[in-house]
């Protein structure tokens, strides 16, 4: 395959293949673009190696800075240590399957999916466990851009209040400042101590402060494994979050709603 993008086909095909996976990108930190500007940070998770560079170079042509990963494992392990703003997953992958990632990711970054999966029930189930979009192999690499344009503007406005700084990103609710890559948090400018489990709780509530979020979803995020059992983990660190905050007079940002988990009021 050549370098340039001249030399590629532009319909991503539906075929499977089982290429040996390559070596995945790394992104190190942030990447600005000739304007200053932060290059969003996208993974591909494709185990077709033809078409998960085809995609990479194609986006990355577009300013967008990509990872690579050739199986569900590795996609999964990448997501664990790096920030991404998007994901691109196919379903059919070696290892940890799509429809089991889509579950995983959910709440920490949009997903769409590519797959040759056709059929009604195999999108309905992936967009009801969190996707927010399904492709169907082959597609234009055209539609794949306008669909990553549409979920990065959502994004921006509201789904993730993050801003990009020099320092790092930077997530502000009302009086509340995070900063994920330092793990700080200030409070009505109170600087607030907090383990690394409480963090990521704010963290994912911040996030998406309009959205009312299950002690499931909350466990999975924050600790990163499967949530098995009803227990009293979320309430009791969501507890000692709220009385860390009680000071700076933000604690009742949390809401509980009865019967469903929490959300910022």
């Amino acid at each position: 395959m050549g370098n340039g993008l001249g030399s590629l086909r532009h319909i991503v095909s539906g075929e499977e293949s089982h290429f040996p996976p390559l070596n995945a990108g790394e992104q190190e930190g942030e990447e600005q673009r000739e304007d200053g500007s932060f290059m969003e940070r996208l993974l591909i998770i494709e185990d077709d190696a033809d078409n998960n560079q085809m995609i990479k170079e194609y986006l990355e042509a577009q300013g967008y800075a990509c990872t690579q990963a050739y199986s569900g494992s590795e996609g999964r392990l990448l997501f664990s240590m790096e920030r991404f703003d998007l994901v691109l997953l196919d379903l059919m992958l070696p290892g940890v399957t799509g429809e089991e990632l889509v579950k995983q990711f959910a709440g920490k970054a949009p997903v769409i999916v590519l797959s040759a999966k056709s059929g009604l029930d195999s999108k309905v189930k992936v967009l009801s466990d969190g996707a927010e979009d399904y492709i169907c192999k082959p597609f234009e690499l055209r539609e794949l851009l306008v669909r990553i344009q549409v979920q990065l503007r959502r994004r921006e406005r509201g789904v993730d209040s993050g801003d990009r700084t020099p320092e790092g990103r930077v997530y502000t609710y009302r009086e509340w400042t995070l900063h994920p890559d330092r793990q700080e948090m200030t409070a009505a400018g109170m600087p607030i101590l907090l383990t690394r489990h409480e963090f990521l709780i704010l963290e994912l509530l911040i996030r998406n402060p309009k959205r009312v979020f299950s002690k499931q979803m909350i466990y999975e995020y924050a600790w990163g494994e499967e949530y098995l059992a009803e227990d009293k983990t979320i309430n009791v660190h969501i507890s000692n979050i709220r009385a860390k905050l009680k000071e700076s007079g933000t604690d009742s940002y949390i809401q509980t709603v009865w019967g469903m988990g929490f959300k910022l009021s």
